[in-house]
C-alpha cells in the first residue's frame, strides 16, 4: 500500500484511539444467546437484536441445516444469471403474505434493499422527504438517486408537510422513515405520515427492521401497531428474524416486477444463502404459530426499563426493547461500555456522528432470551459502572 495514504490511516486511527472513539472489535465464541462466549469470557449480550431469541432456536437451527443439505452452501453467483432457489421465492412469498402486501423481493442486506429501491424509483423529477434520524443506509440510497432531496426535523410533521407543499410540482413525492428509529427506540408518526402522503404523487416508504416481528398484534410490525397502511416496506432478516443477513423489500406486484429490472444490489449481490432463508422461514412460522416469545420480549423490556430508571439513568421515553442510556459524552459511553464488560455485560456506546453531539448513550437491547438473573445481573452490572464512572 501507499506509504502516503498509510500514514493517513494510521494517524486517524490514533486520533480515534486518543479520543477514546475507536471500537474494538469483540469475538465471539458460539451461538447468539442472552449470555455468550466473547473474548474467552461468559457475557450477558445486551447488545444484540436478537429479540425474540431466534438465532439460535432449535427449529430455526434444524430448518438452515436442512436446506444446507438440500441446497448446499450457496448459488455461487447473482439470482439472474445462474437461477434462483425455489426456497427464495417461498420466503418471499410469505414475507409478502406475512406484511399484507402483493409481493416481497430478497436482497442481501436491508441495507442493500434500502440503496436498490430508492434510487431505482425517483430520479431527478422526482423528490424525497426524509426523517433527519433515519438510517445510513436510508441516507445511502438517497445520495445515490438524483431526486430532490428535503430532511425535515426528526419527527416535525409541520415541517414534513412544508416541505411537500415546497416542492408541489414534483412527479413523485418518496416518504421515507425508519417504523422505529434504531437509536432511539421510538416510532415513526406513521398516522400523521400516511394522512400527509394522501398529497398527489406522494407514497411511503417505511424501514421496518426493528419492529417486523416484534411490534403490533401479531409482530407485523409499525403498520399494525398504528393500525395504518403504507405503500412499501423494507426490512431484514437478521433482527427479530434470527439471521445473520438478508433483507427485503414489500409492496406491490408491479413494484417488485420492477426491482428486478432495476435495482442494482438486488442485479449485482448473490442469493441470499439457503441456510439463512430457511431460518427466516421458520421463524415467521414461528411467530405466527405463538405469540409467547413476543409477550416475554415485552415483558423484559418493562422490567429493564423501569428498573433502570429507579437506579437514576437517563433512559430514552417509548417503550421499544431498544432502551437508550444517555450519558451524551461519546468518550464516556466508550469508557462506560468498557466498565460493563468487566462486570460481564456487553453493551454498545454510541456517539456522534451515529448520534447528535451531547447525546451519547449506550444501547440496551433486551431479548425474550433473557431470564430475570440475567436482567437482574446486567441492572447490578449498571449500578456498578454508574458509580464508578461518575454517572449515579
Amino acid at each position: 500500500m501507499s506509504e502516503g495514504l498509510d500514514g493517513i490511516l494510521k494517524a486517524e486511527i490514533s486520533c480515534l484511539r486518543e479520543k477514546k472513539l475507536y471500537h474494538h472489535v469483540n469475538i465471539l465464541e458460539g451461538p447468539q444467546a442472552a449470555r455468550v462466549t466473547m473474548d474467552g469470557r461468559e457475557i450477558v449480550m445486551l447488545s444484540s437484536n436478537n429479540y425474540l431469541g431466534l438465532a439460535d432456536h432449535p427449529k430455526v437451527v434444524e430448518a438452515a441445516k436442512a436446506a444446507l443439505d438440500k441446497y448446499g452452501n450457496g448459488t455461487a453467483s447473482v439470482r439472474f444469471i445462474c437461477g434462483t432457489l425455489d426456497i427464495h421465492k417461498k420466503l418471499e412469498a410469505r414475507i409478502a403474505q406475512f406484511l399484507g402486501m402483493e409481493a416481497s423481493l430478497l436482497f442481501i442486506s436491508a441495507s442493500a434493499a434500502n440503496q436498490g429501491l430508492i434510487p431505482a424509483l425517483v430520479d431527478e423529477v422526482d423528490a424525497i422527504f426524509s426523517d433527519g434520524l433515519n438510517h445510513a443506509s436510508i441516507i445511502d440510497g438517497i445520495r445515490l438517486s438524483k431526486a430532490r432531496r428535503h430532511i425535515y426535523s426528526h419527527g416535525d410533521m409541520g415541517a414534513l408537510e412544508k416541505d411537500l407543499a415546497s416542492d408541489a410540482d414534483a412527479r413523485l413525492k418518496m416518504i421515507v422513515t425508519d417504523g422505529v428509529f434504531s437509536m432511539e427506540g421510538e416510532a415513526a408518526k406513521l398516522p400523521e405520515i400516511v394522512a400527509l402522503a394522501k398529497k398527489p404523487g406522494a407514497f411511503t416508504v417505511v424501514d421496518d427492521s426493528h419492529a417486523t416481528g416484534i411490534l403490533g398484534k401479531t409482530g407485523r410490525g409499525t403498520p399494525e401497531h398504528f393500525g395504518v397502511k403504507v405503500d412499501i416496506i423494507t426490512s431484514t432478516l437478521g433482527k427479530a428474524l434470527g439471521g445473520s443477513c438478508g433483507g427485503f423489500v414489500a409492496g406491490s406486484a408491479a413494484l417488485i416486477d420492477y426491482l428486478t429490472q432495476r435495482a442494482r444490489p438486488y442485479i449485482f449481490s448473490n442469493a441470499v444463502p439457503p441456510a439463512v432463508t430457511a431460518g427466516a422461514l421458520a421463524a415467521i412460522e414461528l411467530i405466527d404459530a405463538d405469540s409467547s416469545l413476543k409477550d416475554m420480549l415485552w415483558k423484559n423490556t418493562r422490567y429493564f426499563r423501569k428498573e433502570m430508571a429507579g437506579l437514576g439513568f437517563q433512559v430514552g421515553a417509548g417503550e421499544h426493547p431498544i432502551v437508550p442510556v444517555i450519558v451524551k459524552e461519546a468518550p464516556l459511553a466508550h469508557e462506560m461500555s468498557a466498565a460493563l464488560f468487566e462486570e460481564g455485560v456487553f453493551v454498545s456506546g454510541f456517539g456522534y456522528p451515529v448520534v447528535p453531539k451531547g447525546e451519547a448513550r449506550l444501547r440496551a437491547q433486551i431479548s425474550a432470551a433473557h431470564s430475570q438473573g440475567d436482567l437482574d445481573f446486567a441492572l447490578e452490572a449498571f449500578k456498578k459502572a454508574g458509580r464508578k464512572m461518575g454517572i449515579l
